[in-house]
């Protein structure tokens, strides 16, 4: 029996201002269950689901949505004093049901209210359910500013504000960024137990092997994406996409063996029509035939070494179309190709500390102080559960050596600035060839260097972060990256994470990418407690 779709895309064309093509005529459906989104940076993953949910609106085409959307976008706000009910949309409900507890029957309170008499109750235990028990467990908590929570309970929490309207179709966008283990554990359950349309853009391979099914967007040569479903969890679609590469890279191999092979006919066939031309004319100078025979046999033999030539040149050409249709079968998704500056730092050197800073963060931990020194090229990785005060430490640091800090935010940009207007006004004595030349590094080659950094996706600004980073002037000794791998696909990761060992300068990496800190070569691990710091070295 199948299933009728809850999302139905029809001839869906987008397109960037800068006149990039994103999706041109685009036909997909998503049915009941969970879909992991996947594709590489600037795919078009983040603007999909904003077309999906009607942010963005299409110059042809149209989105079907059976049902209400719920919708997490990938950065949560976290800064601003408005309050956690506030954010989850429950504040004027609380209002109404305080003032008709007080004797109100006024019957616009009645109104708004609803049918939502026990919505603190509901929420708190969602909140619960999504691991935000511990910090927001209470119905004074719902009081709390947004802006005392960390990125990843603000992400939880985003979640949850959707959860309690109830949607039909629930659109999430790297969900997993900022958290740690035990909230995307408890993710994982709150996706588990929804009952509806799931559809996840991620680059998390652990959260992609829950799903149902992966819908790839996949473009080829910078034309519009398309989108390739394959059944199953992310482990599945790895073994389908690794036998296609392995087929496409053996017909790569015959196809440039066939374009040889025929090059070297080509060579003889022209070999032979030089020595039959020059028999000819030594048979015409001699006279050995009469003039009027050797000059039909000459006209004939042109005729016939012309067509033996351009037979073998177009057996050439077809032997290369084909050697190209195969090699665009080959995947050549390359990412973050990084240079990073000479950067040393002595083994001695103080490069930064933070003395005894007090993080009792707003008195959630009261009498907590913690002090952390960094000398030399370390790599510290920065641990703890969410909310425990990881970024505020990083914050509280005082360097003695050129640094640079890359925000779980990324708000290190102007976004109505390009690419190259950013990176150039924080290196404004490096003429502008070489920075596009060093952006060409990361990516940024040609047009794109010139995107208006509002345009790009979350692994775009990522990028970007780091080239101004990178590429300002002085070059950082120390590198400070809160969360750098949010955002970022699989070969992204790779990539940036060997970049990250050639840098010889002091890094401090707060994640929860277990994977991409063992890659970094981190050689000091500094968890954040209830009670303070435990430290040591790896």
């Amino acid at each position: 029996m199948s299933v009728s779709p809850s999302v139905v895309i029809t001839d869906l064309t987008f397109t960037w201002p800068d006149g990039r093509p994103v999706f041109d005529g685009l036909d997909a459906s998503f049915t009941p269950g969970r879909t992991g989104l996947v594709g590489t940076n600037g795919a078009g993953k983040s603007t999909l689901l904003q077309l999906i949910t009607g942010r963005s609106a299409p110059s042809r085409g149209s989105v079907r949505v059976t049902g209400t959307t719920g919708y997490v976008p990938q950065q949560a706000a976290t800064t601003g004093s408005e309050t956690v009910a506030a954010r989850l949309g429950i504040d004027t409900v609380r209002a109404a049901l305080a003032r008709v507890e007080n004797g109100s029957t006024d019957p616009d309170d009645f109104t708004v209210i609803g049918v939502d008499w026990d919505i603190e109750e509901r929420t708190l235990a969602l909140l619960d359910a999504a691991g935000l028990g511990d910090s927001i467990g209470s119905a004074g908590d719902l009081d709390r500013p947004l802006d005392t929570l960390s990125g990843g309970e603000s992400t939880l929490l985003a979640l949850v504000g959707q959860l309690i309207r109830r949607p039909s179709v629930l659109l999430l966008d790297e969900p997993t960024n900022n958290l740690d283990g035990r909230a995307r554990a408890a993710l994982a359950r709150t996706l588990d137990a929804f009952t509806g349309t799931v559809i996840v853009a991620s680059h998390d391979p652990d959260l992609l092997d829950r799903m149902d099914e992966i819908a790839e967007i996949r473009s080829v040569r910078e034309s519009p994406g398309r989108i390739r479903s394959f059944g199953g969890n992310w482990t599945h679609y790895r073994a389908v996409l690794d036998a296609e590469q392995d087929a496409a890279r053996a017909s790569v191999r015959t196809a440039e063996q066939d374009v040889r092979k025929q090059q070297r006919d080509l060579v003889e066939a022209r070999t032979t029509v030089a020595r039959r031309r020059r028999m000819g004319d030594k048979a015409s100078r001699e006279k050995r035939v009469p003039k009027i025979v050797a000059n039909n046999l000459k006209s004939s033999a042109q005729v016939s070494a012309g067509k033996y030539r351009l037979g073998h040149e177009q057996r050439v050409d077809e032997a290369k179309a084909r050697a190209e249709e195969a090699n665009e079968r080959v995947r050549d998704d390359t990412e973050i190709v990084v240079d990073l500056p000479d950067t040393a730092v002595h083994s001695t050197r103080l490069v930064a500390e933070t003395g005894d800073t007090a993080l009792d963060l707003d008195g959630r931990y009261p009498g907590r102080s913690v002090n952390l020194t960094i000398v030399g090229p370390e790599r510290i990785a920065l641990m703890g559960d969410n909310g425990i005060g990881k970024t505020t430490l990083l914050r509280a640091l005082t360097s003695s050596v050129p640094s640079a800090y890359l925000p779980q935010s990324l708000d290190v940009f102007d976004d109505t600035e390009s690419v190259v207007e950013n990176v150039r006004r924080v290196a404004p004595d490096t003429p502008i060839t070489d920075i596009r030349i060093r952006l060409a590094r990361f990516l940024f080659r040609g047009r794109r260097a010139d995107a208006v950094v509002s345009t790009l996706s979350g692994g775009e600004r990522v990028r970007a972060a780091l080239a101004m980073l990178l590429l300002s002037d002085p070059a950082p000794q120390l590198l400070i990256l809160d969360e750098p791998t949010n955002n970022l696909d699989v070969a992204s990761k790779e990539h940036l994470s060997s970049a990250l060992l050639s840098y010889r300068g002091a890094l401090v990496v707060v994640s929860h990418d277990e994977s991409f800190l063992d890659r970094v070569g981190i050689t000091r691990r500094v968890e954040l407690t209830a009670d303070g710091a435990r430290s040591w070295n790896t």
